[in-house]
């Protein structure tokens, strides 16, 4: 399910070991542009970024989609490697629930690469797996990805003191979502806007 998503310009498909290369140049030369923004705990080394933990990595995502837990894409701009979107810890019940998370490029930043990529990713999510809400929690100061989030319109939901270690740091973030009643009002504005030529 959802191996592969294609947007307008936008293609999102599982990362595998073939996309290592690629992903390691971004990550390297962006290194500055994305650390500000992702969780670590305090003392914990940076994540390691060689060839064996990607692939570890990847396996451990192929694991969250055939269990139903999460779904990781790559981004990719023609066959350009452009960033990452994932859907993580979705939560079924009551709840029907997943947190959206995404980082591009920083040369392929203001594009709207990302806003494209989201409006695929939550047609996938509210369409195909069937779920209700979906949330983004995002570093106040972090306004290229605040930017995003307006683009689309998103809930603001006000501010989670504290949220999340980042950099072993504890973070406000400032919480968006959209629910499935809000992606049927707006989905065809939405793919109007991203996904049309």
């Amino acid at each position: 399910m959802g191996s592969r998503l294609a947007g307008r310009r936008v293609v999102l498909r599982p990362l595998g070991s073939d996309d290592y290369l690629a992903w390691r140049e971004v990550r390297t030369r962006c290194h500055d542009w994305l650390v500000h923004w992702e969780p670590r705990p305090a003392g914990m080394p940076r994540p390691s970024e060689d060839r064996q933990s990607f692939v570890a990595r990847c396996a451990t995502r192929e694991r969250d989609r055939q269990l139903g837990a999460g779904y990781g894409f790559g981004i990719f701009v023609g066959d350009r490697f452009a960033g990452e979107i994932n859907l993580s810890s979705i939560q079924r019940g009551a709840f029907q629930n997943s947190y959206v998370g995404y980082w591009i490029d920083e040369s392929l930043a203001g594009h709207g690469y990302v806003p494209e990529a989201c409006v695929v990713l939550f047609g996938f999510a509210f369409e195909q797996l069937g779920l209700h809400r979906l949330q983004v929690a995002i570093v106040p100061r972090n306004t290229a990805s605040r930017r995003v989030a307006r683009k689309l319109g998103l809930r603001g939901e006000g501010i989670a003191c504290r949220y999340l270690e980042i950099d072993g740091r504890w973070e406000d973030h400032v919480r968006y979502a959209i629910t499935a009643e809000e992606w049927v009002e707006r989905r065809d504005r939405y793919r109007r806007e991203w996904l049309e030529i």
